[in-house]
């Protein structure tokens, strides 16, 4: 009985060593003196100063960032998008291409996308002269058709959990389906959009394959600089950079969860307080022309 309970602990215990010592190393030897990045020979910061006088690892650093940055924002107005026509909009006329187009990046290996985007914008380039090439606009296109595909099922799977009684009181009080969207259907999915966004930037930054098809010239992505470093020897410095990525990530994805976690926690109280009958004394003067939330929506069904 007592084994029974210990192994599926120490399975997970195992799982997380093997997933995370990795990356606490590669913190560990970035502050190492020795230029050999295994051999531990004392405590220094030199490493993170050369990593300042780096300008190519700088400069693809920032490069990738913005495009990762770029590509989670418009990953998550598309994929948003689509989700919501495949949850509520029915089946349409053309809604199973629709829908395949739209998870079809999702199990394309990423090698046919890269080549298959290439050869359009060349072809683009050669019907109608196009000189911009390759570059950051056609990494960031790349990127926005590989991570979208997430977002949309990320988001579709909070959609289909929906109650669609509120969306629909909303618009019985006057509301706009634009404006029901905005301010009825956006405020629930919220975490879903941040998981998406997250998502959306860590695959941008993380992607070797299609920057490599899609960069050119002055376009080299931070992926794309460390392996080719790699090639040629560890170097300390990739040491300083994987360990300010990773507490860069790290910082934001505690944060993201702190705030959503509140969020959840404000909500529940406000409909905890809505269900038991306080601060509704008068719920049809809640109901204001700017603003239509859960709670607001929830109070004035009880009322009818």
């Amino acid at each position: 009985m007592r084994l029974s309970r210990f192994v599926p602990g120490a399975f997970l215990t195992a799982v997380f060593l093997f997933l995370y010592v990795p990356m606490l190393s590669v913190v560990f030897y970035s502050f190492n003196e020795s230029k050999l990045v295994t051999v531990w020979t004392g405590f220094s910061l030199k490493w993170y100063y050369q990593l300042t006088q780096d300008g190519e690892l700088l400069g693809a650093a920032a490069m990738s960032l913005k495009i990762a940055v770029a590509t989670a924002f418009a990953s998550v107005a598309i994929g948003t998008w689509c989700a919501f026509v495949i949850t509520n909009f029915g089946r349409f006329r053309g809604f199973t291409l629709f829908a395949s187009m739209t998870t079809a990046p999702l199990v394309l290996p990423e090698v046919i996308q890269g080549i298959s985007l290439l050869l359009l914008f060349l072809g683009i380039q050669q019907l109608f002269g196009w000189q911009g090439g390759r570059g950051a606009v056609t990494i960031w296109i790349g990127h926005v058709m590989l991570c979208l595909s997430y977002v949309a099922i990320t988001v579709q799977s909070r959609l289909t959990t929906l109650d669609k009684s509120l969306a629909e009181a909303a618009m019985d009080l006057g509301a706009p389906p634009f404006r029901v969207f905005f301010e009825v259907t956006l405020p629930l999915i919220f975490q879903a959009l941040v998981s998406g966004w997250l998502l959306s930037f860590t695959i941008s930054m993380d992607d070797i394959i299609m920057s490599a098809f899609l960069s050119g010239p002055g376009s080299t992505l931070l992926p794309l600089v460390v392996l080719s470093r790699v090639k040629l020897g560890l170097n300390p410095e990739i040491n300083a950079m994987g360990t300010i990525v990773i507490s860069v990530v790290t910082a934001s994805v505690v944060l993201s969860n702190v705030f959503m976690l509140r969020r959840e926690r404000r909500r529940d109280r406000e409909t905890s307080r809505a269900l038991a009958g306080q601060d509704f004394e008068k719920p049809m003067l809640r109901v204001r022309p700017t603003r239509l939330d859960e709670v607001t929506v929830s109070a004035t069904l009880e009322q009818i």
